[in-house]
């Protein structure tokens, strides 16, 4: 719902956010597309900082932070792509749980 949310800000209205899911076993992959603003190379690596917001005050800068870590606790990823102007992509990686549920 963060991904989600940031990349509504981003397209400020106008423009398109994609989602697409595949499933590529053993791994379950949710993409969120936007034709946002995109985010400065020099961003990408703060973005999953906790408090880093290029919102001011209409963000705390938590979102991010803490999808990265649900993530994370779950065995997944999330992979950015962003393009000053022409908008962001964020990756959502995660291990197909129904094909793990056996495993230690």
């Amino acid at each position: 719902m963060n991904v989600l949310d940031n990349a509504i800000d981003a397209v400020r209205g106008e423009g398109k956010i994609v989602i697409k899911t595949a499933w590529h076993d053993p791994v379950v992959e949710i993409c969120i597309r936007d034709t946002g603003c995109g985010i400065p190379p020099e961003l990408i690596s703060k973005i999953f900082d906790p408090f880093f917001s290029t919102k001011g005050t209409h963000g705390t800068g938590l979102g991010l932070a803490i999808s990265y870590g649900i993530m994370k606790e779950h065995g997944g990823d999330i992979i950015v792509e962003s393009h000053v102007g022409l908008g962001t992509e964020f990756k959502i990686i995660l291990p197909d749980q129904k094909n793990n549920e056996n495993k230690p």
